[in-house]
């Protein structure tokens, strides 16, 4: 009777909500008071795929929930992004049947990586992707490591995991097991010998605290490497981008599989990759993979190309409070054939919980910037005056930054300010605010 009436009470607050405009976490989260192990009761499918990480989850989901269903398998996921038990309770029984059975063949779940541990207490993921574990959001999640162990008591005995080989935090969840695949790069020619970014979370080896040494770095920690002193090192893998041309937008996966890029920035490729590996693990033809990845656009806002004026634009949805997240859109702006100007939004860091914190700014390599293909630098927003303070202490021209606390302000400035490409760096909190005032693009 308990799991009727927590079903019932999620699918009607949800048709509730979906009329308010109100969000999915709160029917799951009624539920849940209704029949605290209700997840642990729903008859679920044979396939169950998770996906979590710091960075690339949505992308990595969207991209394999479209290869599936491309293939014909009848398959749902959380399409809406709400990734904690609460969310995650409602996208499942809203779903299922009244009797507590899931209608479809595929489950396909981004679960946020501190909080899987209890969506997974219930039931059991039969295939675990994991993609990265980078320094996100200090003021929530605190150091990776912390976050490392929340996802290690998330992985059950039976699950096969997808690894990201090239991640030495993630590889540790691999070692000692069987039932592990592996994905990575090879060496690619936009590689570095040394991390370029502020600080180096490669430096010690996750299992001994030795040095680690690197082959080859694709950005910050994520490379080939080894350790001097107890012989951890990056894992050979089972599907692995053989070339990159992120120029022309191609990438060859196991040295016979080309799949081009809608957008070249490489956290784009190791969310192909990632999605490659899922869905071949899984039984889908790599043919069929591989159409479908073909310039696919993701749909979920991370990249979004509009017009200003006479202007064209991208902007990059990156993670306030994610170093990493940042230096990688940095690097896209700063690596463009034709300059554009740039444009830097802290207006407000998180959507979800209050901060002022800006202590994150100083552990991003805005040095990046200080490129021939950079014009102008606009810095706008509410904490404008500590990204000046942090471009202070760059080598870039300060003749090239203009600072606005007035958003829109600064946006008619761009709007007349010439015909150059324009590139947005800012988080979900703020991307509206920019948006809002320009023509979307397809």
């Amino acid at each position: 009777m308990r799991k009727f009436l927590a079903i019932l009470v999620c699918k009607l607050s949800r048709f509730a909500g979906k009329l308010l405009g109100k969000g999915s976490s709160m029917p799951g989260k009624l539920a849940l008071k209704v029949c605290p192990n209700i997840l642990g009761k729903i008859s679920l499918p044979k396939y169950i795929i998770a996906v979590t990480g710091s960075n690339g989850k949505t992308s990595t989901v969207e991209m394999i929930a479209h290869v599936m269903e491309d293939a014909g398998l009848n398959i749902a996921y959380n399409k809406e992004g709400s990734n904690q038990i609460e969310g995650v309770t409602t996208f499942i029984l809203n779903n299922c049947t009244m009797g507590g059975k899931f209608k479809k063949d595929y489950i396909l779940i981004e679960s946020d990586e501190r909080y899987a541990k209890y969506t997974f207490k219930h039931f059991s993921p039969t295939h675990y992707v994991i993609v990265n574990l980078y320094r996100d959001q200090l003021t929530r999640n605190g150091h990776p490591l912390w976050v490392y162990d929340a996802i290690k008591e998330s992985i059950p005995e039976s699950t096969k995991l997808i690894l990201n080989a090239d991640d030495p935090l993630i590889s540790t969840f691999g070692e000692g097991r069987k039932n592990v695949v592996w994905y990575g790069m090879d060496n690619l020619s936009t590689d570095t010998n040394e991390s370029t970014g502020v600080y180096d979370d490669g430096k010690y080896c996750p299992v001994c605290g030795g040095k680690l040494s690197y082959d080859y770095r694709h950005f910050n920690h994520i490379g080939s490497f080894s350790c001097e002193k107890c012989g951890f090192k990056k894992h050979n893998t089972n599907y692995t981008v053989t070339a990159a041309d992120l120029e022309e937008g191609v990438v060859e996966i196991d040295g016979s599989t080309e799949i081009g890029l809608a957008f070249t920035g490489i956290y784009n490729v190791y969310n192909i990759l990632a999605a490659y590996a899922a869905c071949c693990t899984v039984g889908i033809d790599k043919n069929q993979i591989s159409t479908s990845l073909n310039n696919f656009v993701l749909k979920n806002g991370r990249i979004v190309r509009f017009k200003l004026g006479d202007r064209t634009g991208v902007l990059l949805a990156s993670k306030h409070e994610n170093s990493i997240s940042y230096e990688q859109s940095l690097t896209y702006a700063a690596t463009r054939k034709t300059p554009g100007d740039v444009v830097v939004i802290v207006d407000r860091i998180s959507r979800k919980y209050y901060t002022g914190d800006t202590s994150w700014l100083w552990d991003i390599n805005f040095d990046i910037l200080n490129s021939d293909s950079v014009n102008k630098i606009y810095l706008m927003g509410l904490y404008c005056s500590d990204l000046e303070l942090r471009f202070s202490y760059t080598n870039i021209p300060k003749e090239k930054i203009k600072v606005f606390s007035d958003i829109h302000a600064g946006i008619e400035e761009l709007r007349n300010g010439g015909k150059e490409e324009i590139y947005v760096v800012t988080c979900f909190s703020d991307k509206e605010k920019f948006l809002s005032e320009t023509t979307m693009l397809q």
